[in-house]
């Protein structure tokens, strides 16, 4: 008779690790079409990459949407907001550069239940507060404050038993 692994070493292959994350909130955006395009090709024409993208369901014809990009990038990133700000009459743009991403990498996690509610768990043991999550059939981000960075890391190494972490330099 074989020992079979666990089905989580098939579905779960790695853990990411980004401790230069900065996170961006355009608050009380009018809610029509195009918006979201007026906001993110500035950004592509002064080639800054933007990783998550959470829009908020619209309440009253206004909603807010949160992005995240390298912290590297955040000077530049003002700038195009300032200019977007003004042009769209949103109400601030609340900036924060004291972020971490972790990233739970592995093939068709989306089509096993429970990968998820693990990964949450874990970080939630711990005392760990998400700030954002994403998640893709190969992936399940969670943005957290740098400093608890690491420690989500080991949470969630820790609970799936993974073999290494990769960290994003």
């Amino acid at each position: 008779m074989s020992k079979e692994k666990p089905m989580e070493h098939f579905v779960v292959s790695g853990l990411v690790l980004n401790e230069k994350e900065a996170k961006v909130t355009i608050k009380e955006l009018q809610d029509k079409p195009g918006i979201a395009g007026f906001i993110f090709t500035p950004l592509a024409e002064v080639n800054i990459n933007v990783d998550m993208i959470i829009q908020s369901s619209s309440e009253h014809g206004r909603n807010d949407i949160t992005f995240t990009v390298e912290g590297k990038d955040l000077e530049a990133v003002k700038r195009v907001m300032g200019k977007v700000k003004e042009t769209l009459g949103a109400q601030e743009v609340v900036y924060d550069a004291d972020m971490a991403k972790v990233s739970l990498v592995g093939a068709g996690m989306q089509s096993h239940p429970g990968v998820a509610a693990r990964m949450f768990s874990a970080l939630g043991k711990k005392g760990i507060n998400i700030d954002l999550i994403s998640t893709s059939e190969i992936k399940i981000s969670c943005v957290v404050k740098r400093d608890k960075g690491s420690e989500a890391a080991r949470a969630i190494h820790e609970e799936f038993k993974l073999e290494k972490e990769e960290e994003i330099e």
